[in-house]
């Protein structure tokens, strides 16, 4: 990889973070009242523990995420639209956010959302349906950011 496609793509990566970060600043306390409305018969100590444990897997998960929406990025659109994109200006640092937040409502991410949760969800807890409750619960995160971008 040429130093100034990993430019572009360390810039892609970076905006987005920083938004997905600024969304998630009070995760551990949105979680646990998400969880306390969508699964009100989840026993007190496991939601606890679900909402302390997610803070911990999701910048792995969303790096991993990021890192599929710059290769696909990268394999649709022309290098030189992605230079002018990632030029710093606040309106084209929002079209990224933006541009990223469509590629993670894509059906393809969906399904690898649902397959990364799950797997979290059973590794962590040993119940793959906590795992669809976190998805559930990022789905709505998501849907906030977008709204805050239109």
């Amino acid at each position: 990889m040429e130093p100034a496609e990993q430019g572009l793509r360390d810039h892609l990566k970076s905006v987005v973070l920083a938004g997905l970060a600024r969304q998630d600043e009070n995760r551990e306390q949105a979680l646990k009242e998400y969880l306390a409305v969508m699964v009100p018969d989840m026993d007190i100590a496991m939601s606890t523990r679900l909402a302390a444990m997610v803070p911990t897997v999701l910048p792995e998960l969303y790096e991993k995420w990021v890192a599929m929406f710059t290769d696909r990025l990268f394999e649709t659109v022309p290098v030189d639209q992605i230079t002018h994109l990632c030029d710093g200006s606040a309106d084209n640092d929002a079209t990224i956010g933006l541009v990223f937040l469509m590629f993670m409502e894509s059906e393809r991410m969906e399904k690898q959302i649902d397959t990364d949760l799950r797997a979290y969800g059973r590794e962590h807890t040993g119940d793959p349906d906590m795992g669809n409750v976190v998805a559930d619960y990022l789905r709505s995160r998501l849907a906030e950011m977008k709204n805050d971008k239109e």
